[in-house]
């Protein structure tokens, strides 16, 4: 079972995609609910401590707003430990929103300067290229590490 970090790592659409072919999505899922299950971590919607900034310094410089400071430090640590990406562009907010583009700009090139296995496409728009794009999803899946169906 490979870790797949899923772009936009809010989708949970992908991120069940992912899991149904046997392996184990990488996303903000993931990220936060270890955040809010942490001791002396306040309940939502404050689910992030003062640290997490300064963790988030590891992934980006100090001139780098906080927020994508804060944000990194849950996205930056799933990058290191993930083994495959697939970055999903031009999606719907509905699939996925991530709330800033600054720090999709830093993740999209973390994920790109890794060296992983990523598999890139374009949201789909009508049924016929829904087909295309599970399709696609589950041939890239296959071919990871201990790939195969759920």
């Amino acid at each position: 079972m490979a870790k797949v970090f899923i772009y936009p790592a809010t989708s949970l659409i992908l991120s069940d995609l992912v899991a149904r072919f046997g392996h184990k999505p990488l996303g903000a899922a993931l990220g936060i609910r270890e955040r809010i299950q942490t001791a002396g971590v306040d309940s939502p919607p404050l689910q992030i401590t003062p640290e997490e900034p300064k963790r988030g310094l590891k992934y980006a410089a100090v001139e780098v707003p906080s927020g994508v400071r804060g944000r990194m430090a849950i996205y930056g640590p799933l990058i290191e430990e993930a083994e495959a990406a697939i970055i999903v562009t031009e999606a719907d907010l509905a699939f996925g929103c991530m709330g800033c583009a600054r720090t999709d700009e830093l993740i999209l090139f973390s994920l790109r300067q890794s060296g992983i296995p990523i598999l890139e496409l374009e949201y789909p728009t009508n049924e016929e290229e829904g087909i295309r794009f599970v399709a696609a999803v589950k041939k890239f899946l296959a071919g990871l590490p201990d790939g195969g169906e759920a």
